[in-house]
């Protein structure tokens, strides 16, 4: 009769650490998701970026004079390139999102550049790589989304929090990125 009562005791410490470590594992697969998803969205980035120095390169030459233009999208890209984790780079890729409309938008003001094969080259690989970021930040917040609730549903929250599993932020646009371009 007692080795049933530790029978029973054994299993069902057994199952409950079974639990325990298939909700553990599938916070951490759902984490790692995150990180790829930021890893697709940072890759974007730095591929808009690259391009960035060409497109200024091209706009400059038709409008020399709009300088101040031309000098932000060069710091929000450098912004870009130099951001480390996901917060910080999700502010300078919304002022570099301003920053580009700013460019495109002036750049309209020149017919001979708007018929320029570099710059509508360059546009269009531009308007791809925006289509593209926003397909990785979409799937960020999925990710996101998932882990999030994954890790604040029960019984997992009785997991994740005293294993360090954190909220990952959603990539959001910010005020600069939701409004019109101004020009001048």
């Amino acid at each position: 009769m007692v080795w049933i009562v530790v029978v029973v005791l054994v299993a069902v410490v057994v199952g409950l650490a079974a639990f325990l470590v298939v909700i553990y594992n599938g916070l951490v697969r759902r984490r790692n998701l995150v990180h790829d998803a930021w890893a697709g969205i940072d890759v974007q980035l730095t591929r808009r970026a690259d391009l960035v120095p060409n497109l200024v390169e091209v706009v400059g030459a038709y409008a020399g004079h709009e300088r101040a233009t031309l000098e932000d999208v060069t710091r929000a890209r450098t912004e870009t390139v130099d951001a480390a984790e996901p917060r910080s780079a999700e502010q300078a890729a919304n002022h570099l999102d301003g920053s580009l409309q700013r460019l495109v938008a002036v750049a309209e003001a020149y017919p001979d550049l708007k018929a320029n094969e570099n710059f509508l080259d360059l546009q269009a690989q531009l308007g791809q790589i925006e289509e593209d970021i926003s397909f990785a930040r979409r799937y960020y917040n999925a990710s996101a989304r998932k882990y999030n609730d994954s890790q604040q549903t029960f019984p997992a929250v009785l997991v994740a929090r005293p294993f360090g599993h954190q909220a990952a932020p959603y990539f959001q646009a910010d005020a600069e990125a939701r409004s019109t371009p101004s020009v001048g």
